[in-house]
């Protein structure tokens, strides 16, 4: 088959890096960039380190309103689907390439595929929420991380074409935290020691674009009493600069984002990790390490009720004593496959 690809986030370059991986040795595979992440230490950094194939397009079109870049993404995309003519599109989770992938695949009548289908967080007002439910639904394929994803699809009416397959962000997380054990010095680079630090993300619109959420949780990380390492998004940065709330950020090691390989090896040796990033909470389940998610919902419920994930909201004392208390059980189920989603991603695409 041909198929063509398209990504334009971090999330979907490291899913990427797992299926091009084998579906490459099979297929042809036509890798459309869109530009949605565009900062060299958002993006180009991930192609090197993964060794993910150079795109034969790269669109280019950066940052905007969510509709604006979406609609821009579709054009684009349109215009390479009729100069390639694949045999299939397939797009990655829940971003605004995602939608806008399948939205002109759908308009040409070719088949889309849906890696990370069926998760639902039951928040309209998110739009990676609008993203997933609108691609699912434009779908031919349907490639289910877990069973809760397959049970959303089933309560939505779309059965035929799904798979449970496991999660490729599981593959390669641990193909690549061998990868880090010789290849990562972020730990020395920054002075740490392991189990000795809380590792923090935020980047959410749902609570980067409201400032008393966004205050409300500088107030709490800027309280605990571990050192807090947080590599900080542009977006974050430029709106806490806005509203200003640097002061808060004054005793948080503030850091450029980093590349996957360091980024794995900051969560597999952080104590705690308090995040609002869908990725970063399955990557904490991988590797064995608490995680503290500063929403109200999550798409991951699986995480939280096997016990080792909390939701803790914008809740400032909330997220304090998460920080301070929260302790998982000492059992902790493969949820979320056995490493080799990729594999059986093909094997069904074949099948």
């Amino acid at each position: 088959m041909k198929i063509a690809t398209v990504i334009g986030a971090r999330p979907q370059f490291i899913k990427a890096a797992a299926v091009s991986r084998v579906l490459r040795t099979q297929h042809q595979e036509i890798l459309i960039h869109t530009g949605q992440h565009y900062d060299a230490n958002m993006s180009e950094i991930f192609f090197e380190e993964l060794h993910i194939p150079r795109p034969d397009y790269n669109l280019g079109i950066g940052s905007g309103r969510h509709g604006a870049q979406t609609g821009a993404i579709l054009e684009q995309v349109e215009e390479v689907l009729i100069t390639e003519n694949p045999d299939a599109l397939l797009v990655y989770g829940d971003t605004n390439s995602t939608l806008a992938g399948a939205l002109a695949a759908s308009k040409l009548h070719i088949p889309v595929i849906h890696i990370e289908a069926g998760l639902r967080s039951f928040n309209r007002r998110m739009p990676e929420e609008i993203n997933r439910v609108l691609t699912d639904h434009l779908s031919s394929w349907l490639f289910c991380p877990t069973e809760t994803a397959v049970k959303n699809l089933t309560a939505e009416g779309i059965t035929a074409g799904v798979y449970k397959n496991g999660d490729v962000m599981n593959d390669a997380f641990l193909y690549n935290l061998e990868l880090a054990k010789e290849k990562s010095n972020i730990l020395q680079t920054l002075g740490l020691t392991s189990k000795s630090f809380i590792l923090c993300t935020i980047h959410r619109a749902e609570n980067t674009d409201d400032p008393t959420r966004l205050t409300q949780i500088l107030k709490a990380v800027s309280q605990i009493s571990l050192p807090v390492v947080l590599p900080l998004h542009p977006r974050t940065r430029k709106i806490v600069q806005e509203l200003g709330l640097n002061s808060l950020l004054e005793q948080v090691k503030v850091i450029e984002p980093v590349g996957y390989l360091d980024m794995i090896t900051l969560e597999a040796h952080a104590l705690k990790l308090v995040t609002d990033s869908g990725g970063v909470q399955k990557e904490a389940y991988f590797a064995g390490v608490p995680c503290i998610t500063m929403r109200d919902e999550t798409e991951w419920v699986e995480t939280v009720e096997v016990g080792w994930n909390r939701l803790t909201g914008s809740d400032e004392g909330k997220i304090l004593d998460a920080v301070e208390s929260f302790t998982p059980p000492d059992d902790r189920p493969s949820i979320f496959g056995d490493g080799h989603a990729a594999e059986q991603f093909v094997t069904a695409l074949e099948g």
